[in-house]
């Protein structure tokens, strides 16, 4: 017997709004997001967001944009309809909202107020839905522009709530929502105040008109824009011009975790796979593997050359051309650290400099130290006092030195304090006075010292040398395999690398297909002989699964991972540390790295030189 079969039936009203609540409201901050997002759309050149809880009891976003007016308060609590696309080309959509659900699915899932007024109104008008139900729909007194307040939110749907974590957790989201906002638009004023256990406090404060630089450091952190350099880069594409602006972190200035990072695309706010693997490209020979970049990047295209239309939260994008954009912001941003990255961190570490600090005088010394008070005259000659400790004797690491022990001798060396001349007075690292561990170069520059870890920055140097030298090509030459390797992958990675056979190519890496699941390797670059073809097709693939990438950015990823190679062969090629300089050898060093791009940082992103200015140097001897 054939068994009835379940009629298809139209939703009702409401429980389509809490089905798409789900796709876009699932947490205070993502609300807020489109709260604050209609606000910047409606023109707004001043907007107030007030926290309570996190947003968990309540939030509310006050702009002073545009207005709406009875009418269109009642079309925007109705699903898809919206002001914001004034055709039906979504492909040129210009603003951050545009699909006319975000209102009616909050409404459906808390208690929404809404008060606006025109510009050119004498009054203004409130409307009240309490999880879908209309309850209040009349005038209200408020200045021109828009207040919207949400309270109660799930309170109605205990399965959603339940899913909220706490109030802490759910004012960080939003926070990083209103920051990655303000610092999109920094002609306009944020404000952000957070109530929690009965206290006001505000949390973020902005002004109009700022200077990009100057907006992104006072929200990402105040020394970002000292250890940054400025970027600002154009590309013509047949699609149209590319522009990538914004703040690129030193190397040296880096975090453990990437929640640094803000990318922008068209002033949109997004966090897109594609852009994320093009930054770790564009730092993958100047970080540690598990440290990450901070930086803000804004990039703009013509509006047909990105699909914005993606995600519910517009949070993702897609781009038509995704190899010319992977390839415009890693070689953008290698460009612009190639004009600042000199530079190291700015200064020593404050915990490193902490320590030179003086100690009070102890009443005995430590045991370590004891040694180096004992056996000392400290009579002064001109003050005739009697104040003796024992008799002299050798200090211990010498005597163990000359009873033949194994404790060497200190290897510090520091030679002739010459006076620096005019020309060399203008040398940004100074002249090398001396050798510490035969490992660091002291150096002395016109406005302080200079410390450089020798092996560090002659790595960095070795390593442009290559690429200077056209190691980068040389790398691309094939290396016939005798025997091909047949390499056994899932189909759906050997899918992958069959579309992108034809960019690695390009770089010496002749792969076929081998069957459903394998793949036939018949050379490999030169640069990578000897390398193992199973884990090299295995990382290639995961990335492009990571990336998203197609055949032509293939090669990219490839050309990263010779960078490794080009990496490891400069870290071999390069002065150990414990090695004796002479005096010109470590001018040469200076010289050399002054005038190298990279030079801040060794391959792993770590500071080739830190520098003590003479105020702090004076600081340590109160002097100053």
């Amino acid at each position: 017997m054939p068994q009835n079969k379940p009629r298809i039936r139209r939703l009702p009203s409401d429980l389509v709004n809490r089905i798409a609540a789900g796709e876009v409201v699932e947490r205070p901050a993502a609300a807020l997001k489109e709260l604050v997002e209609n606000a910047i759309d409606a023109g707004s050149s001043r907007i107030a967001i007030k926290l309570t809880d996190g947003g968990l009891t309540r939030f509310e976003v006050t702009d002073d944009g545009c207005g709406m007016d009875s009418e269109g308060m009642e079309l925007a609590l109705e699903r898809h309809a919206t002001s914001k696309l004034p055709d039906d080309a979504i492909e040129q959509v210009a603003t951050l909202g545009f699909r006319g659900e975000a209102l009616p699915s909050i409404a459906s899932v808390a208690k929404l107020t809404i008060e606006s007024r025109p510009h050119d109104a004498d009054a203004g008008w409130r409307r009240v839905v309490d999880h879908g139900e209309l309850i209040e729909d009349a005038p209200a007194a408020l200045p021109p522009g828009t207040r919207v307040r949400v309270e109660q939110l799930f309170a109605k749907v205990p399965a959603r709530r339940k899913f909220l974590r706490t109030a802490r957790s759910e004012y960080v989201a939003c926070l990083d929502v209103v920051r990655r906002l303000a610092m999109a638009r920094p002609d306009i004023a944020f404000t952000l105040e957070q109530s929690a256990n009965g206290k006001d406090r505000r949390v973020l404060a902005t002004q109009t008109d700022e200077p990009l630089a100057d907006r992104v450091a006072q929200i990402v952190a105040r020394e970002l824009k000292d250890n940054a350099v400025a970027i600002d880069l154009t590309r013509e594409t047949p699609g149209g011009t590319m522009r990538l602006t914004g703040l690129a972190g030193l190397p040296t200035y880096n975090r453990g975790v990437a929640d640094h990072q803000y990318l922008f695309v068209n002033g949109r706010p997004v966090k897109d796979r594609l852009l994320v693997g093009a930054v770790r490209g564009a730092y993958s020979d100047m970080l540690a593997r598990d440290r990450h970049a901070v930086l803000a990047l804004f990039l703009d295209l013509p509006p047909e050359e990105v699909d914005v239309n993606v995600h519910p939260a517009k949070t993702e994008v897609r781009f038509r051309d995704a190899a010319a954009v992977r390839g415009f912001i890693v070689s953008g941003l290698r460009q612009a650290l190639a004009t600042g990255d000199r530079r190291s961190a700015q200064g020593p570490d404050r915990a490193a400099m902490e320590r030179w600090q003086a100690e009070p005088i102890a009443p005995e010394p430590k045991p370590a130290l004891r040694s180096i008070f004992e056996g000392r005259d400290w009579t002064s000659s001109s003050s005739g006092s009697q104040h003796r400790v024992s008799e002299p004797r050798l200090p211990d690491w010498q005597a163990q030195v000359l009873e033949g022990g194994t404790e060497a001798l200190p290897t510090g060396r520091a030679h002739e304090a010459a006076p620096i001349d005019e020309e060399e007075r203008e040398y940004p690292l100074g002249i090398a006075r001396g050798q510490v561990a035969n490992t660091y170069i002291v150096a002395e520059s016109k406005d302080g010292l200079v410390l450089v870890d020798q092996h560090a920055a002659h790595e960095r140097l070795v390593l442009e040398r290559l690429r200077a030298a056209g190691a980068g090509e040389a790398t691309a030459r094939a290396q016939a395999l005798l025997v091909p390797d047949v390499v056994e992958l899932d189909e759906v990675d050997c899918d992958r690398l069959e579309a992108a056979a034809e960019g690695f190519a390009r770089f010496g890496l002749a792969i076929e297909r081998f069957g459903p699941s394998a793949m036939l390797v018949r050379s490999i670059p030169h640069a990578l002989g000897g390398a193992n073809s199973d884990k090299l097709l295995r990382d290639l693939a995961d990335d492009i699964a990571k990336h998203g990438v197609d055949k032509d950015a293939g090669a990219l990823l490839l050309s990263e991972r010779l960078e490794y190679v080009l990496a490891t062969m400069a870290c071999h090629g390069s002065v150990r540390a414990g090695r004796v300089l002479s005096v010109p050898e470590m001018n040469a060093l200076l010289r050399e790295m002054e005038a190298t791009p990279r030079s801040g940082q060794c391959n792993h992103g770590r500071p080739t030189w830190v520098k003590l200015d003479m105020e702090d140097v004076e600081k340590l001897f109160g002097r100053h």
